[in-house]
């Protein structure tokens, strides 16, 4: 499929799920001036909107975000290619994160419609078999729109292994789980972490340090830094706005800096990527960056360049981030994808705190 560069693969909204898409796009990246030249769809399935890496392996797996959830995966071919290795049912409703255990043995995914947790396990090729648990979280938050139920939005494996953080949106709650290397269950760790009422945790960045995370908050448009100890305890030590911009601000993706120094927060509804300065785990707000559309739904950082989809917009910002500053500007684009979701860079450069 590419003949130099590196890959990137951007997850999609198909027709399945409102979108343009028709499955896991390709592009080739040029590692020096940032730029994407996009290839074509890689692989048709419906409604890929998260994508991750086996953490040794070239299998490329994506949620199929429907009613009835699927988790699919793909054999990853020297030149790029995908091929199928099949779907497996999630037990639960719209999939939209997923990730593999650092050992590579199992694969969790968090059903948002169903507010439920599904582990799969992994054969020595990376292929899932038939779940092997799936815990249902309980209860409701503040928002009676939004948070009428459980909704599970993200699944952090701690990356020494052996934990599971669950980030749940609908219960103002991230679940804590030991997970059973044999048996493939999630072993509760409680009581749960309550974020504040009507925080509508979203995602969770760990920095490299291993000793923080933060959590950004949909709803309420924050993000929320807690100490972590090698019980795998949270202790909330800060607050803050990710956006000083007028209108309601929607947070989406948070990510830290390779080297720890800055964390990156993306804004829908105000258009924007917010940089935080780090400093003993706290993050201080620096500024923000306007992105060319107004919803950004996720980015990751690949050297020094942020690639920022914007899912309504239906493109691609690249950004040069100045490694001083921590700043991102604009290097190119817009690159145009239809209802993109997810951007996964390839293996090799994936960071993993």
């Amino acid at each position: 499929m590419a003949s130099s560069g590196e890959l990137v693969y951007l997850g999609c909204y198909t027709r399945e799920s409102g979108g343009g898409g028709q499955g896991i796009v390709a592009a080739r990246r040029d590692p020096v001036g940032g730029g994407l030249d996009v290839l074509g769809t890689a692989a048709i399935t419906p409604a890929p909107s998260f994508l991750a890496w086996h953490p040794s392996l070239p299998v490329l797996y994506a949620v199929n975000e429907l009613d009835e959830g699927r988790v699919s995966a793909w054999a990853v071919a020297d030149d790029g290619a995908l091929t199928g290795l099949g779907t497996w049912s999630t037990e639960g409703a719209e999939p939209c994160h997923l990730a593999v255990s650092p050992d590579g043995a199992q694969l969790f995914v968090a059903n948002y419609g169903s507010g439920s947790v599904c582990v799969l396990p992994l054969d020595e090729a990376g292929m899932p078999g038939e779940h092997t648990d799936l815990v249902t979280h309980e209860g409701h938050g503040a928002d009676p729109e939004r948070q009428e139920q459980a909704h599970a939005h993200m699944v952090s494996p701690e990356p020494r292994g052996g934990g599971l953080l669950a980030v749940d949106l609908g219960t103002d709650a991230i679940y804590r789980y030991d997970v059973d290397p044999v048996a493939g269950r999630l072993l509760p760790r409680l009581p749960p972490v309550r974020t504040a009422p009507g925080t509508g945790p979203r995602h969770l960045a760990r920095n490299p340090d291993g000793l923080h995370c933060h959590v950004v908050g949909e709803l309420d448009a924050t993000v929320t830094t807690y100490g972590l100890d090698l019980g795998g305890t949270l202790h909330e030590r800060g607050r803050a706005a990710t956006s000083t911009r007028p209108g309601k601000a929607q947070p989406s993706e948070i990510a830290v800096g390779r080297d720890g120094r800055f964390l990156y927060v993306a804004n829908r509804g105000v258009g924007t990527v917010s940089v935080f300065a780090v400093a003993d785990g706290l993050p201080s707000y620096v500024t923000e960056v306007e992105t060319g559309g107004s919803w950004p739904r996720h980015f990751a950082m690949v050297g020094d360049h942020l690639y920022v989809v914007d899912e309504r917009a239906n493109t691609i910002e690249i950004f040069a981030v100045d490694p001083g500053t921590g700043v991102p500007a604009p290097a190119g684009g817009p690159v145009s994808v239809p209802s993109p979701t997810c951007v996964l860079p390839q293996r090799q450069t994936v960071q993993s705190y």
